[in-house]
């Protein structure tokens, strides 16, 4: 952190309290593409975060430096979107925005954007820059905001966390990607130590502990990117909701998959055409999935879950159809490993990371086996590290 106030005065100069927000990526242990169809996920918050270190102003102008990027770019609050803005700038100014249309009175600042979670990995480095915007807003309308976390940062303007994760997930649509409120919730809610397992219709959440003395979290970046607005996710939120209406003809009461039982879906999957008919399977299990995870987890019992890890993976693959040979070579390499409990693709997919439970003394020969057999079949470089749940957003400085 001390580095970052450091980089901030290189970039910047030293006048003015340089203050520190932090949003976390997160990792979906199980529970994918449930979201955006109201159902049930598990993520939880990762070490690896973007933060902002700022020092706000009176004036309107929101100045910023991408270390990612090594750029510098800046808007002004309320001004249409400046010509040739690179698009990492999208993300903020939407923020601004949607803050804005809820009644923050908003400030400019200056700021660095450092960041460890892998942009195109799987992992929101998205959600986690919104986040960390929000915070860093909401920051410079009241400068004298104590450090803390962001259920207190939000506070003063009458802002929920639930309602700033709605507002950042809102940010995100208006850039272009119709993402559900995981990335933004989890990310605002982490709890460490934990899983959060969230119903994301109504936003109610428990705490699901995770015993890292009997299983160890690794996530293995393929080093394939990807773009989730190049469109192939919006198209299959769209044949989300063209399954979820044909449903609704045999029950009126659905309002989007998850309201749809596993016997309904089998007494009318025919009237579906096949595409759609396997993009509902995959939603529909993967709820259950989720529940039955959670049982897993109250009960202690990780084999339990590492099998439903590897269902999970099974049906995106086959069913939704978002995986893609790199990671499904992560996969059966981690499967193969004695001691790894489960292994699946995290994230939405088109390439990105995988999330696999492993047995802690299993860990090294994981890292061996990828490292053996990954790089040799692909000629790609992966990145493999192990992550305890940590806490939510917050400003740290």
């Amino acid at each position: 952190m001390a580095d970052l106030v450091t980089r901030y005065r290189e970039i910047f100069g030293g006048e003015g309290t340089v203050r520190v927000v932090r949003g976390p990526g997160r990792v979906n242990l199980i529970g994918e593409h449930t979201d955006y169809n109201g159902g049930f996920v598990m993520p939880m918050a990762l070490e690896a975060a973007v933060r902002l270190a700022l020092v706000p102003h009176r004036g309107p102008t929101v100045a910023l430096w991408s270390e990612q990027f090594a750029e510098r770019a800046e808007f002004t609050l309320g001004a249409p979107e400046p010509a040739n803005a690179p698009h990492w700038l999208r993300y903020p100014m939407k923020v601004a925005e949607v803050l804005a249309e809820a009644g923050v009175r908003l400030a400019g600042f200056k700021a660095v954007v450092q960041g460890d979670v892998p942009v195109g990995s799987g992992l929101s480095s998205s959600a986690a820059y919104e986040v960390a915007s929000s915070l860093a807003f909401l920051l410079a309308a009241k400068p004298d905001t104590p450090a803390g976390p962001a259920q207190e940062v939000a506070a003063p303007h009458g802002l929920t966390t639930g309602k700033l994760a709605l507002l950042c997930q809102s940010a995100e649509h208006r850039v272009g990607v119709r993402c559900g409120i995981m990335d933004q919730f989890i990310s605002l809610h982490g709890r460490k130590g934990h899983a959060i397992v969230l119903d994301c219709r109504d936003l109610s959440f428990q705490a699901a502990p995770l015993p890292s003395d009997r299983a160890t979290v690794v996530v293995i970046d393929s080093a394939v990117r990807r773009k989730l607005t190049s469109g192939a996710y919006n198209e299959r939120r769209s044949q989300c909701e063209e399954g979820a209406g044909q449903m609704r003809k045999f029950d009126p009461g659905i309002k989007e998959l998850r309201d749809v039982s596993l016997d309904l879906f089998k007494a009318h999957e025919a009237s579906l055409s096949q595409v759609v008919r396997r993009r509902c399977r995959h939603v529909i299990t993967e709820d259950a999935r989720v529940l039955e995870s959670a049982e897993a987890l109250k009960a202690g019992d990780v084999e339990r879950f590492g099998r439903l890890m590897n269902a999970s993976h099974d049906s995106l693959r086959d069913d939704y159809e978002v995986s893609g040979p790199e990671l499904d070579l992560l996969v059966t390499i981690a499967r193969g490993v004695p001691g790894v409990l489960g292994s699946r693709l995290t994230g939405a997919g088109f390439g990105g990371c995988t999330v696999t439970l492993a047995r802690p003394d299993a860990v090294e020969a994981l890292r061996a086996a990828v490292r053996a057999r990954y790089t040799k079949e692909t000629g790609l470089e992966p990145r493999l590290w192990v992550s305890e749940a940590a806490d939510g957003a917050a400003v740290e400085v």
